[in-house]
């Protein structure tokens, strides 16, 4: 009977990796340190807001200020104390129907730039790109007078349709890539089954890109959940959002930092709810056309 036998590499040791694989892995690790090292970095001003919050306001004006100092819930007192569910309400219904809107518009508009192109499509597109190279505070005149005029300051509709048209270029381009990566085998095999075009957005596109369209919805939904500029200037008690309600704790008689903490804290639980429920969707959308 012949046994077999597995000739070792000379001057190597039984299991060892070899140089260049012991580098690999070596570079490997100091760059996952180096991104563990990157993303604690990013999170230690949130963690140190969510400490502020739970310090009395005279700890946490102290310089510098005080890790060890007695945790409180004073500041989270305060801020429900203030009755902050009619601007909490107010950004919920600017973030939701402004991104329902621009899905809308978006998903029809990133269908005719990628699948069904129109003529001079590169144009269209450069077109949307150009509406976000103006200023935001540039058109903040002609809107506070076309809000003047029309009767819509202080009425949460009118930041509705801001957001709307500020949040569809960024859709339209998110959503083209997506699209650009969908197979036009299944849908011409839709048409040929006599589907129109509402049915095949809703049906076949949707279904596939859903993970484009989750990136999109949110990122959209962060964006005009954090807007203050126009908020700011256009609304006064009804229309009032978060983020404008946020400036109250910065008053004649000081800064409040605990309190604008709490504040903070809160007014960002839900983005963060909503971005932790969609991250595999997130992931996924924004990874979309990376890997061809």
């Amino acid at each position: 009977m012949t046994v077999l036998t597995t000739a070792k590499a000379p001057g190597r040791p039984s299991g060892a990796l070899p140089p260049a694989a012991r580098r690999a892995r070596r570079r490997g690790a100091a760059l996952g340190l180096l991104a563990w090292v990157a993303g604690l970095l990013f999170c230690v001003p949130a963690l140190w807001m969510l400490l502020t919050s739970l310090h009395s306001e005279p700890d946490a004006a102290t310089s510098p200020p005080s890790l060890a100092a007695p945790l409180t819930l004073d500041g989270y007192r305060a801020f429900f104390g203030a009755e902050p569910w009619a601007p909490l309400l107010n950004s919920l219904m600017a973030s939701v129907f402004s991104t329902l809107l621009v899905l809308l518009l978006a998903l029809p508009a990133a269908y005719a730039l990628s699948i069904r192109r129109v003529e001079k499509w590169t144009d269209v597109m450069f077109f949307f790109l150009s509406t976000k190279m103006l200023p935001v505070i540039a058109g903040l005149l002609p809107v506070y007078l076309f809000a003047k005029n029309s009767g819509l300051l202080d009425n949460i509709w009118l930041l509705v349709l801001l957001y709307t048209s500020m949040n569809l270029p960024i859709a339209v381009w998110m959503l083209q890539s997506f699209l650009a990566d969908v197979p036009v085998s299944i849908i011409e095999a839709a048409r040929v089954d006599g589907a129109r075009l509402p049915t095949v957005l809703a049906r076949v596109i949707a279904p596939v890109t859903a993970p484009g369209i989750a990136a999109t919805a949110l990122i959209c939904t962060i964006f005009s959940w954090n807007e203050m500029l126009f908020a700011r200037v256009l609304t006064g008690v009804r229309a009032e959002t978060a983020p404008v309600f946020l400036t109250s704790f910065v008053t004649s008689q000081g800064l409040f930092l605990a309190q604008m903490c709490a504040a903070s804290v809160v007014v960002s639980l839900p983005v963060l709810a909503a971005g932790f429920a969609a991250q595999d969707k997130l992931v996924q959308g924004l990874s979309l056309g990376a890997v061809k």
